[in-house]
């Protein structure tokens, strides 16, 4: 999907607390790293996002997850492992791992493994889940196409142009614990 040279590219930016755009399963995305607490502000501020909100960790797989669901029973694993690679997003128990801007005034922390290339190869390169969120301003339409991405954000972002996943929509997202759907 992408070069090697591209990747490299991308994860450099991303180490260096630059903001990312890219296709995901529906809609294109903004990422960052989850680590870095001025990328988390930059990137909300960009979106134009409430902070309480928090935002979604996606990865290449569940081991690059590991740190946030140290501590999660077996059973719970166990659901997460057959609902993915795939677009389900899961709330799990926030085990003290994220940072406040990425979880929002939440208990809880989103997280997906993406069954997109595009994706897994970007995270696989970065080493670790990336933050994504949609690629627009609160209120607007989320991206489905680079000139939207960039007509919304123009240099503040480094691109990486790719496909869409084809889902039709964004991904769902459920409660781990309780089972409670809060986007189907």
């Amino acid at each position: 999907m992408y070069s090697a040279a591209t990747l490299q590219t991308a994860v450099v930016h991303l180490r260096e607390g630059g903001l990312i755009a890219y296709p995901t399963e529906a809609v294109w995305g903004l990422g960052c790293d989850p680590d870095d607490p001025a990328a988390l502000a930059q990137l909300l501020a960009l979106k134009q996002r409430d902070p309480a909100k928090g935002l979604i960790l996606i990865a290449a797989s569940m081991v690059q997850l590991e740190p946030w669901l140290e501590g999660l029973e077996a059973p719970l694993r166990q659901r997460l492992a057959d609902s993915w690679p795939g677009p389900l997003t899961w709330l799990v128990p926030d085990n003290g791992r994220s940072l406040p801007l990425l979880r929002g005034d939440h208990d809880r922390v989103a997280v997906r493994v993406s069954d997109h290339p595009g994706v897994i190869a970007l995270c696989s390169a970065f080493g670790g889940p990336l933050v994504s969120t949609s690629a627009n301003r609160a209120g607007e339409p989320p991206a489905r196409d680079v000139a939207t991405v960039r007509s919304y954000f123009g240099d503040a972002v480094a691109i990486l142009d790719g496909s869409l996943g084809g889902h039709p929509r964004p991904s769902r997202i459920r409660d781990l614990r309780s089972g409670e759907w809060l986007r189907e």
